[in-house]
């Protein structure tokens, strides 16, 4: 096979069509993020490989949460990935939610431990117990710590980014001398996903607190913030842990108060994970494959000349310095000058993988003093004239990341729904999908009911629900709470 028939087969395997979404959703996602080349299955179990794109967005999330983190007094720090069994034993509650998806360390250097590890699937009881090695006097407190690592839970069930056997997270760790500020804490953190998911990965969001069979295993209460994906299914993107005092008394954090009492401090805990970036291709992506907002786009603006050989010189002559300008404003930006493929083959390549905005110039550009500009979201071209094009570039980047963000919401409202009984609610997510609103009574014989029912779960309970629901949507008594129920990744 001759050179050139091996590059007309690679660009007829690229740009073959990927199953439509409202076909198979998951097939979608999946086939997305491998076409796309954001991960790749590794050999083992339950695990992927991050692609550079794909890291690349998780590193653009770890900037912005860093940076808000830093903002507010917190510092950086690391743990060890082992924890002694004996240590999960300290929180019954923590060790009983956790222990069908751990995995242990029984052998080192062959010889068998005297106390098996567990390879960590959150770090509460070993910051836990360094803490109780630091705090010693209400001069210590508050301590705000946040670590950056990788966490293994043994998936049954797996979806690359959304719940895999490993995964990278930030995991928040607070320990202060009051109740009230604990629970500040808490809410300050949950407030500072909620503003990082909407505005940098233009995703809207419901913050609420989770229901006692949802929250967190050892948290006194757990709030949440719940995004809808394209599908109508929730994710929850986010979670922040009050924890009382119930990991101070299991490992002794204690300190002496000013009025010279010993006392058990409270704590917090609150992370995020790469589930976010599944949340990124599910709630923009579309049939043509990813839909990344320019925040978080490893690339944001794809540079492709156009036209016949004979003016290819020129043509990319005028490319080079016209991106010159555009590296000067400090844009994500490159061009793609590989003679090897077309440019529609290059079009449908960086649709694929969500660029945000594509420039094209050719000879007739060149002649006009212009470019013509496609948007990913839209579809939209425009014509900018080259003395405007680093300003106008930036507008319409903003002018992207603002319209994501609307039409993630105005899809949510479209698919958020009343249902005033357990009927209503499973016609309406064997119908349309989408979130429901309804009363709950409180009791846990009735939020098992909704999951058995229609297989949606407790989302939230909101802390602004659009309309207040009068009557449990299963027993028929008096609502307790506004809740959010949804089927969920």
């Amino acid at each position: 096979m001759v050179a050139s028939d091996i590059d007309k087969n690679k660009e007829k395997e690229f740009v073959q069509e990927i199953t439509a979404q409202e076909d198979d959703f998951s097939r979608w996602y999946r086939e997305t993020i491998q076409k796309a080349e954001l991960m790749d299955y590794s050999p083992v179990r339950g695990c992927i490989v991050f692609r550079p794109d794909g890291y690349e967005i998780w590193e653009r999330i770890q900037a912005g949460l860093d940076r808000r983190f830093k903002e507010t007094g917190h510092r950086n720090a690391y743990f060890p990935l082992f924890i002694p069994e004996s240590f999960l034993e300290k929180e019954k509650e923590h060790v009983e939610g956790f222990n069908p998806e751990l995995p242990w360390v029984t052998e080192a250097g062959g010889e068998k431990l005297e106390e098996r590890l567990a390879i960590r699937p959150t770090s509460e009881t070993i910051i836990g117990y360094m803490y109780s090695q630091w705090i010693k006097s209400y001069r210590d407190l508050p301590v705000l710590i946040n670590q950056w690592a990788n966490v293994v839970r043994w998936e049954k069930r797996t979806l690359p980014f959304l719940r895999t056997s490993e995964f990278l997270w930030q995991e928040g760790h607070t320990v202060h001398a009051t109740e009230e500020e604990a629970r500040e804490e808490t809410m300050k953190m949950l407030e500072v996903y909620r503003e990082f998911v909407e505005n940098e990965l233009a995703i809207p969001v419901i913050k609420g607190r989770k229901t006692p069979s949802e929250r967190f295993a050892g948290a006194v209460d757990t709030y949440s913030i719940e995004a809808m994906m394209k599908n109508g299914w929730a994710l929850q993107s986010g979670t922040s842990h009050y924890l009382g005092q119930n990991f101070s008394r299991a490992f002794d954090i204690k300190f002496l108060d000013k009025d010279n009492v010993l006392k058990y401090a409270y704590t917090t805990s609150w992370g995020v994970s790469t589930r976010l970036i599944g949340a990124v291709i599910m709630v923009h992506g579309d049939d043509r494959g990813l839909v990344l907002p320019p925040a978080i786009a490893p690339l944001q603006v794809i540079f492709i000349p156009v036209g016949p050989a004979k003016r290819r010189g020129e043509v990319l002559a005028r490319l080079e310095s016209l991106l010159s300008g555009l590296k000067e404003k400090g844009l994500r930006v490159r061009a793609d000058d590989r003679e090897e493929y077309s440019p529609g083959w290059k079009f449908n390549e960086y649709e694929l993988r969500g660029v945000p905005l594509r420039l094209e110039i050719g000879p007739r550009d060149i002649e006009n003093r212009q470019v013509t500009a496609v948007r990913r979201d839209t579809g939209e071209k425009l014509v900018i004239g080259e003395d405007r094009l680093p300003g106008e570039v930036e507008r319409l980047l903003k002018e992207i990341q603002a319209d994501m963000f609307r039409r993630a919401k105005e899809f949510a409202a479209a698919h958020s729904h009343r249902a005033q009984d357990l009927e209503e609610a499973a016609a309406i997510l064997e119908g349309p999908g989408g979130f429901i609103l309804a009363g709950w009574c409180g009791a846990e014989g009735c939020e098992q009911a909704v999951k058995e029912r229609t297989k949606a779960t407790a989302r939230n309970i909101p802390f602004s629900p659009p309309e207040e629901m009068p009557h449990c949507l299963v027993c028929g008594s008096r609502a307790a709470h506004t809740v959010w129920f949804a089927r969920a990744y």
